[in-house]
């Protein structure tokens, strides 16, 4: 066997052992706005090898922070896919296919590796997280998704502080400093919510896993931070 020969086998050992790690999970970023001046950023400043490993290594965090340490734990996705297009927004999720706008990555000023790592955080969580079968409302769900955003380590610096907010289901940021309070309380709360968003959603899940209902703890919450 010659050396390139090794190599390759090699690599394909070592690729069919991160499949392995991701639970046999694969990963796939195209760019459909190369281009565009945001396409052209993506390429240069990201990259899809990038891409990639940032969907696999979501993936593997999101599973953790949802306690879920099989296949059969997680939702029946074999493949995540992202591709980064000239339309509108930031990005949005379709089952397990990511949309990510190139003219936001164009447009971004700032560190726009760094901010789109957080927002493929986010949208990755929605490829994995349970909805309630349709039941949970839309603040709750993005909620989820910016507190595993949150607890990653990607917080932009403009999201709303602890205990800012009008309402505990305000959504985004929000919501995913609630959550956070939350977990607080009973480290793994929200691994345990979105467990029982599996088949159905009620409000009433927040009291069944803390003993108070969700308006008590949002109370609590703003009173903690000074209302």
């Amino acid at each position: 066997m010659t050396k390139l020969h090794v190599a390759a086998a090699t690599a394909a050992s070592f690729l069919l052992a991160l499949a392995a790690m991701a639970g046999a999970v694969t990963f796939n970023a195209t760019n459909a706005a190369s281009n565009t001046t945001g396409g052209q950023r993506f390429d240069q400043a990201i990259g899809l090898a990038y891409a990639n490993q940032v969907l696999s290594n979501a993936s593997t965090f999101i599973w953790s922070t949802f306690n879920q340490t099989t296949p059969a734990d997680r939702k029946p996705v074999d493949a995540v896919a992202l591709v980064v297009a000239d339309v509108g927004g930031v990005a949005f999720t379709s089952g397990d296919v990511i949309t990510l706008s190139a003219p936001y990555v164009g447009n971004y000023s700032g560190d726009v590796k760094t901010e789109v790592t957080g927002v493929l955080f986010h949208e990755t969580t929605h490829v994995w997280q349970w909805d309630g079968q349709g039941e949970a409302n839309g603040g709750l769900i993005e909620g989820i998704a910016d507190f595993v955003r949150l607890k990653a380590g990607y917080a932009p610096g403009h999201w709303k502080q602890p205990g800012q907010g009008d309402e505990w289901d305000q959504g985004y940021d929000v919501t995913a400093r609630f959550l956070d309070y939350c977990d607080s309380l009973k480290p793994g709360f929200v691994a345990l919510l979105n467990a029982k968003m599996k088949d159905g959603y009620s409000d009433d899940f927040f009291a069944q896993i803390l003993g108070k209902n969700v308006q008590q703890l949002w109370q609590d919450y703003k009173a903690k931070y000074g209302g």
